[in-house]
């Protein structure tokens, strides 16, 4: 890793892990394992003090010589994956359009509340708040058994495209819940409750069942909730 070449060239380092095996195979100079959900590898969202005893703690490593050195952060925080997560969805008007397109029309006035941090989602790869409904629509088509060449994806990547839905409805969720769910919770919820994530899911197991590619099905949906 890393870690090494710089330690190499005098530089003193230090990193957080948050998968104890791999920090164990890596041998790192300096390395602290904190058990906390994956993809929170400061612990809690928001809490900035305890952000700041994590960081505080990883950086008194810096007193160890070259180890390699692994310790464990003394407080553990258990995922609640296993729980639901609900997030009000806006009521159906037009009974016109499909479900899914009607769904992520409506959750753009949320989307937007979210601000800068959808910059900072990642959103925005191929789509904008514009072009959502039609992603979502080529999604339904390509469920529907359209080749995903032919479905008019916005952008033409078809990854991309559920990317950025998938960031558009996380912010979506975080700006409509009660409180901050748990690391897997927003993704159980799209995936499983809401309409996009069903019609996205459906679109994987169609291009599965054509004999498309494997990363291009596969690379849809996060490995938890693969088809």
């Amino acid at each position: 890793m890393l870690a090494h070449v710089f330690e190499q060239a005098g530089l003193a380092t230090v990193s957080l892990s948050s998968v104890r095996g791999q920090a164990e195979r890596v041998h790192a100079p300096r390395m602290m394992h904190c058990e906390f959900p994956l993809g929170r590898p400061l612990g809690r969202p928001g809490d900035a003090k305890f952000q700041r005893g994590v960081l505080r703690a990883a950086f008194e490593m810096l007193e160890a010589p070259s180890g390699p050195v692994l310790l464990d952060y003394p407080e553990v925080i258990v995922d609640e994956q296993a729980e639901q997560f609900s997030c009000p969805l806006p009521p159906r008007h037009d009974g016109d359009s499909h479900p899914a397109v009607e769904e992520a029309r409506g959750l753009r006035a949320a989307f937007e509340r979210a601000g800068e941090n959808a910059l900072r989602s990642g959103f925005g790869k191929k789509l904008t708040a514009d072009s959502v409904p039609d992603a979502v629509a080529a999604f339904v088509r390509i469920a529907d058994g359209t080749p995903f060449e032919d479905a008019d994806i916005p952008g033409g990547d078809l990854l991309a495209a559920g990317h950025d839905l998938r960031c558009y409805y996380e912010l979506a969720a975080m700006q409509l819940a009660d409180h901050v769910p748990a690391a897997r919770q927003t993704e159980n919820w799209i995936y499983r409750q809401t309409e996009t994530g069903k019609v996205i899911r459906a679109a994987a197991a169609a291009m599965k069942e054509a004999g498309v590619a494997q990363p291009l099905w596969f690379y849809l949906l996060p490995a938890s909730q693969g088809v």
